[in-house]
Parts: C-alpha cells; structure tokens; sequence
C-alpha cells in the first residue's frame, strides 16, 4: 500500500533495500556498490521468488557510475540472467530518481546493460521513454511441427 522506495527486504539471512517499480510489469530494484560482485543467479531467483512478490517479479542490481550512469544487471522473471531488459532499464532509471540519485529537473540517465546501452527519461509528465539501438542476437528457423502448436 504505497510506495516501496529503498525498503529492507531479507533474503537467506541478507537485506536487500529494494524500490519497487511498475511498468506494466513488476520490478524490484536494488542498488548496489559492485554490481559485478552479486550473485545474481542465486539472489535474483530468491528475490523473484520471495513471498512478498506473489506474481513474482523482475530483479535489476544496479551501480551508480556517476554523472547520470548507471550500470544495471538484470534478473527477468521466468527468463533469469538476461543481456538487456528495456522495461528494467525503465524501471531502475525512474528508482533512481526515487531514491534522489538523479535531479527532479533532469531524470535521464544512461543505462548500461550487458547487452548495450540505452538512454532513458522519465519526463515530467510521467511518461518513461526509452532510447537505444535495436540488435539481431539470434537468427535461425522454426520447425513447422513446432509453430503449429503455437498458433
């Protein structure tokens, strides 16, 4: 009820202070002094899983690099350790400025992701907008026995 901003949360006999964002989907952002340090495959899946989280939710470990950077490593629900997450980038992006670490007249920052990195704002109207390159990853072809079952 209200906003969840750096509230404590205890997972296998740690706390984490999580800020809880939605973007249409739920995310739980936690800011960290060394994002490379977090066990992310352990912690991220007992934070998706936690009991305060009962749709489960994204997980996003980030760092302040200075001036408006961050660096953000994602856990995705039902996906896990994921390169880059455009919601999650959203989301830690406006937790920061929950959390004071951006300026109320200037809520940019860039965001970067193990997969590349993205620009984003959350503007004064409330409007979180997102700006970045768009990668082929993959390439390959489906099996028509596989898809028939999808349509």
């Amino acid at each position: 009820d209200g906003p969840v901003i750096n509230h404590p949360l205890d997972v296998n006999g740690e706390t984490f202070h999580i800020t809880a964002v939605s973007m249409g989907n739920p995310h739980a952002v936690i800011f960290v002094e060394d994002v490379e340090s977090v066990p992310l495959k352990e912690i991220g899946l007992e934070i998706e899983h936690h009991e305060s989280f009962p749709q489960r939710t994204n997980v996003h470990f980030v760092q302040e690099m200075g001036r408006g950077k961050f660096w953000v490593r994602h856990w995705e629900r039902g996906a896990g350790d994921t390169l880059a997450c455009g919601t999650g980038a959203c989301a830690s992006v406006v937790a920061a400025a929950l959390n004071n670490k951006l300026p109320e007249e200037n809520r940019k920052a860039l965001a970067h992701l193990p997969g590349g990195d993205l620009i984003i704002e959350w503007a004064q109207n409330d409007k979180v907008l997102m700006t970045g390159p768009a990668t082929t990853v993959f390439t390959g072809t489906l099996d028509r026995e596989f898809t028939q079952g999808l349509l």
